[in-house]
């Protein structure tokens, strides 16, 4: 079946920030504004004259009638009556550097996925545990937490996901985060615990209370563990940790 494609009125727009009262863009091939289309075999010169039936100059008679074509305020209006223009904006070598159609079905499709990550990155941020809250905020705003309430981290972690949704989601994703977020579940089930001040980390099984590691002054023992935790000696730890949570 053929497909019919419906003509519409199309807005194009100049891409430039500060955007001139009037633009008046090149719109015939010439030695000084080059205007080629490349039809996969042959560079093809474009022209536009308002009482021809098609853009390329090899396809005109010779009675074309030039017109200019201007930008008025950075936009301009091209009626779905005078479709040879839209084509000859499609096919000239500006679209896209120069200036852009305003595609306003695409727009909204991209608002749409837009607000969805934005839904479904607040939404994850809102359903973060304590330790997977610390775990994010301490990414983002590093040793600061250590001062800040619960609410504070919350409230913070809630911002950050709405302004930034795709980062927030792949930092979920993270699995330094979600190691981190082991690390703290280590502590919490009494696994291990903190001698010295918080400098070192100790064994607290059964059968084993050792000393593990020390903690650098200045840094997070969470972080530190985590890190260490993916070495090769730290993995025997890990997985001997984690059979105790099973």
């Amino acid at each position: 079946m053929k497909t019919t494609t419906v003509a519409v009125d199309k807005i194009y727009v100049l891409k430039k920030k500060s955007k001139p009262l009037t633009y008046m863009l090149s719109s015939r091939n010439t030695h000084r504004s080059s205007l080629l289309y490349f039809d996969g075999e042959s560079n093809r010169p474009l022209r536009y004259a308002v009482n021809q039936k098609s853009p390329f100059e090899d396809e005109q008679d010779g009675n074309a009638i030039l017109e200019p074509i201007v930008f008025v305020d950075g936009a301009l209006k091209v009626p779905k009556t005078n479709p040879v223009l839209q084509r000859f904006l499609e096919l000239h070598p500006g679209n896209g550097m120069v200036f852009e159609e305003i595609n306003t079905e695409k727009d909204a499709t991209s608002d749409i996925d837009r607000l969805n990550y934005e839904l479904d990155a607040q939404i994850s941020a809102r359903e973060l545990n304590v330790e997977m809250l610390e775990s994010v905020a301490r990414v983002l705003l590093g040793s600061k937490i250590d001062k800040m309430s619960t609410a504070e981290l919350k409230r913070d972690v809630l911002v950050y996901s709405k302004n930034y949704p795709i980062q927030f989601l792949e930092m979920l994703n993270d699995p330094m985060l979600q190691l981190q977020n082991t690390c703290a579940k280590f502590f919490d089930l009494g696994l291990l615990t903190l001698k010295n001040k918080g400098r070192d980390i100790y064994f607290n099984l059964p059968q084993n209370k050792k000393k593990l590691l020390t903690v650098p002054f200045g840094e997070n023992n969470i972080y530190i563990l985590a890190s260490y935790l993916q070495t090769d000696e730290g993995l025997e730890v890990l997985r001997l940790l984690e059979s105790k949570i099973s």
